[in-house]
């Protein structure tokens, strides 16, 4: 499966601020802050490559999607559904 980051890089200290309540909150359910954190980013990380992705494809797509429109997926004449 393709990463979209180094699973293996090493671990680095950083501050930030989070909601005071939020923080106890999480802490009571003993809440891993990283790990939820790490998740939440790659999400995002995720979401944005796709919609980059999406982006720098878009002409690609549309040809495409053109194609498609005036001569039918490739293989249609052998569909039996």
């Amino acid at each position: 499966m393709h990463h979209l980051y180094d699973e293996n890089a090493p671990k680095k200290p950083t501050n930030l601020s989070i909601n005071s309540d939020l923080l106890a909150k999480s802490r009571a359910l003993k809440i891993n802050l990283s790990a939820t954190l790490e998740r939440a980013l790659e999400s995002q990380l995720a979401q944005a490559e796709a919609e980059k992705w999406a982006e720098e494809n878009k002409a690609a797509i549309r040809a495409y999607n053109e194609f498609v429109d005036e001569n039918g997926c490739f293989g249609d004449e052998f569909r039996e559904f």
